[in-house]
């Protein structure tokens, strides 16, 4: 029996894998287009700067192309070429803006064709590709990213090196028909003050001063144009939770929420969220570069969760985002990949410490039980409480001490972290502090000395949110707040605890074990090697203190050349990488700056913070 994908009037076939099966054919015309736009692009932009091109054989066969204007408009072909090559990434992602835009420059480039060449065939070209945009016009539907004013001078600052750069190539391609020997500071005085419209100090021969001096026209203009579209045009801010949908997720948790040790984190409220159609799953996400972004499991029953993630999925491509899932479960990657098509790889796993089977004693937990032993000596105590039994004034001290201690501009964290402390709504969250009454003047905090913030996992486990101490403090801080939290977890009714997240554990577990094959050694020594700026080997090693269990979290992704676009969007995510502008004028605390890591060894070993 055959069974019609498209035009399936039996239900046999989810819509999801009718999609999912014409994906690749809905895809291509975009695809093609893209591709197109930015060949011709670039083409122009060689037509604009490069005399030598001009008058080559390539050049005789690529003039036809839309948009290839010639040499006697090399500002024009310059300005073409930005252009399209602006549009290319959009028109490949399907984004409606980017298709008007293609829409208005062809014509323009055909009336160019003819008017300046009286090319017919160019002009035939550039109608030929706005036909093909016009017949799949419905392919080009894709809403807008989430957007703000930052993106506007994001753009002066990326466009203007662009400029800066690409004049200096246009200033420096007529070698010789430039008149005495001006030296870079002058070519460089020269690209700036053409950007803005004015004749610089660089002279040329037999009118490429007029060439030179529109290009350099040209490409200021582009740069002020975009700038002030984007400063002007309509902010789409991304994504943040409501009162509402905040509400729904705090039920859901409290139905299933000890499913997963990461399902307390969807309630940061710079997230998004996608409801299943009845109501009981969710997906939290963050958009960030194109990419969007999931973390952990879905929120509710597991019978729901194919609804939610058909949600998400439908909202990854009304944008024409890049769907991914940072850090799921075995269960919860099992469900995305059968659901979507997606693939998954493992990333690493998660240390989750058994209250019940947790002790001290024994040859294996010596160092731990040392270290710990000998800051008590030192006239340190421990205090684990709720969020809910501390007073506002305690709960705002520890605030603020968290916050300085952090190390950062930034707050780091998305998949593994809340981004907040004591928080009214989450008075279920524990509290584990460090203090240290006798010896010396009270610092700016009293005897607080360092925080370890716990948010619930369920109704008997918690999970690490954050881990923050004072640089002044005696070494060990972290290890003596998780001891003490393990030993105050039955009084609390914690029977589990989630601790960090080890990335490539297995690999380095398995590398440094009697008759590991070559491959896997050579791994584990890059890991090792890599260990240096990202701590990937020390955070499992602290992690395998404490004798946990090892949980393994997933990557869910569409194809593997998305692989790198979505771990520089993780990492943005997670804050290790930040586009921000930085505030100049705030006052800076002397501090150590803190690696892109998933966590921050200070300069006696200890970790800072919980994998992101």
């Amino acid at each position: 029996m055959s069974v019609t994908i498209d035009g399936d009037k039996s239900g046999l076939v989810p819509e999801r894998v009718r999609r999912i099966l014409r994906g690749p054919r809905a895809e291509s015309v975009p695809a093609l287009v893209g591709t197109a736009c930015t060949f011709i692009g670039l083409i122009d932009i060689a037509a604009g700067v490069f005399p030598r091109f001009r008058h080559s054989r390539m050049h005789a066969l690529a003039e036809v192309l839309p948009g290839a204007l010639g040499p006697f408009a090399a500002a024009l072909s310059l300005s073409a070429g930005v252009l399209l090559l602006l549009l290319a990434h959009g028109l490949k992602r399907h984004k409606r803006r980017a298709w008007r835009a293609a829409v208005i420059l062809l014509p323009a480039g055909a009336v160019a064709q003819f008017v300046y060449r009286h090319s017919v065939i160019g002009a035939l070209l550039s109608l030929a590709l706005l036909a093909l945009l016009l017949r799949h016009r419905g392919q080009f539907a894709a809403l807008p990213d989430p957007r703000s004013r930052w993106k506007a001078l994001a753009n002066f600052v990326l466009m203007g090196a662009g400029s800066i750069g690409l004049g200096l190539v246009v200033v420096s391609a007529h070698p010789g028909r430039v008149i005495g020997s001006p030296s870079l500071t002058d070519r460089l005085e020269h690209v700036l003050l053409g950007l803005f419209g004015f004749e610089g100090p660089v002279r040329y021969e037999s009118g490429i001063d007029w060439t030179v001096g529109y290009s350099l026209g040209a490409l200021g203009l582009i740069t002020a144009v975009t700038t002030i579209y984007l400063a002007f045009r309509p902010e789409h801010p991304a994504a943040t939770l409501t009162t509402d949908d905040e509400t729904r997720l705090r039920e859901l948790l409290g139905k299933h929420g000890g499913r997963d040790s990461l399902g307390h984190f969807a309630l940061r409220r710079d997230k998004g969220v996608v409801f299943s159609p009845s109501g009981k799953a969710a997906v939290t996400y963050r958009v960030v570069s194109g990419v969007m972004l999931a973390s952990g499991d879905p929120i509710g029953d597991v019978e729901a969760w194919p609804g939610a993630i058909e949600r998400f999925m439908d909202e990854a491509k009304a944008h024409s985002w890049t769907p991914a899932v940072m850090g799921c479960s075995e269960t919860g990657g099992q469900v995305w990949t059968r659901e979507t098509g997606l693939d998954a790889l493992e990333l690493g796993d998660e240390a989750v410490v058994d209250v019940p089977d947790f002790s001290l004693t024994g040859r294996a937990m010596r160092n731990v039980r040392q270290m710990v032993k000998r800051i008590e000596r030192n006239g340190y105590e421990t205090r684990v409480r709720r969020v809910r039994d501390l007073s506002d004034g305690e709960l705002e001290r520890i605030r603020r001490a968290a916050d300085d201690w952090r190390g950062t501009d930034t707050e780091r964290g998305f998949s593994m972290a809340l981004g907040r402390i004591g928080d009214p709504s989450d008075g279920d969250s524990v509290i584990a502090t460090a203090h240290k009454a006798d010896g010396g003047e009270p610092g700016p905090y009293g005897d607080l000395k360092a925080v370890l913030h716990f948010v619930p996992w369920g109704t008997d486990g918690m999970s690490l949110d954050l881990m923050r101490r004072d640089r002044s403090a005696d070494p060990g801080m972290n290890e003596l707040l998780i001891v003490a939290a393990l030993q105050a977890s039955p009084r609390l009714g914690i029977a589990r605890v989630s601790l960090n997240f080890a990335m490539f554990r297995s690999a380095l577990a398995r590398g440094e074990q009697l008759g590991a094959g070559p491959v896997l050694r050579v791994w584990r020594g890059l890991l090792v090697f890599l260990s240096r700026w990202f701590q990937i080997e020390s955070l499992y090693k602290f992690n395998a203190k404490f004798r946990p269990r090892w949980e393994p979290r997933f990557v869910v992704f569409r194809k593997t050349r998305d692989l790198p676009r979505i771990g520089f969007a993780a990492m943005q995510a997670e804050g290790f990488v930040t586009l921000a502008v930085p505030r100049p004028f705030r006052r800076r605390t002397a501090r150590s700056p803190r690696p892109c890591a998933h966590i921050r060894p200070a300069a006696t070993g200890e970790h800072e913070m919980r994998a992101a």
